[in-house]
């Protein structure tokens, strides 16, 4: 008598084997995705809130800011590039948001509410106001070679390098350049710049 061949056992089975094989290709699409996610956040891009008035009127409280970083991994930042820094005392423990102003191993200075890099005069980037307060900037600052000096934008309601709260940032303590203002949407290095007549 001829064996029978169970044609029903051999469709479940590969029906099993097709459910195992879909479900595996998924998990290893969710990882993938996870994981990439975790790359962009951690490694490209990210996203923070401004906690103050400090650089208004190019950024206002509460706007929402994406942080690039990779710029950073392949240069220093430059003279008014606006930054985002988190120093490692608990009193600075959220996301600070800055002009630069004064680089590395240069010597800053601020009389008469001027800026004076290296002994000469700043033209200011940005519309912003008179300074009627120094802070340490009253007498000259020599900046060490991994040290940026910045400033807020609303220059007389702002606690940046001026103060010893903050003092000079340091390359390891910025984590991006501010890139995008997303809920008013625009590119943050344009927005409020000083017209020019050239």
């Amino acid at each position: 008598m001829a064996e029978r061949y169970d044609f029903t056992h051999a469709e479940r089975k590969e029906k099993i084997i097709r459910i195992c094989i879909s479900i595996g290709v998924w998990i290893v699409s969710v990882v993938a995705v996870i994981a990439l996610a975790w790359l962009i956040v951690h490694f490209s891009i990210e996203k923070t809130t401004m906690v103050d008035a400090s650089m208004e009127t190019t950024l206002m409280q509460d706007d929402h800011v994406v942080i690039e970083k990779v710029t950073y991994r392949l240069r220093d930042p430059k003279r008014n590039e606006v930054i985002v820094f988190m120093q490692g005392d608990s009193e600075h423990s959220f996301y600070n948001i800055k002009r630069v102003i004064g680089l590395p191993g240069e010597k800053v200075r601020i009389a008469e509410g001027v800026v004076y890099i290296n002994g000469v005069a700043m033209e200011e980037f940005a519309n912003v106001e008179t300074m009627l307060l120094p802070g340490l900037a009253n007498y000259e600052i020599t900046l060490g070679d991994d040290e940026f000096f910045v400033l807020g934008d609303s220059r007389n309601n702002s606690e940046d390098s001026r103060y010893a709260t903050v003092g000079n940032v340091k390359r390891s303590e910025i984590i991006g350049r501010a890139w995008i203002r997303t809920n008013k949407f625009g590119f943050i290095n344009s927005l409020n710049k000083k017209q020019t007549n050239e």
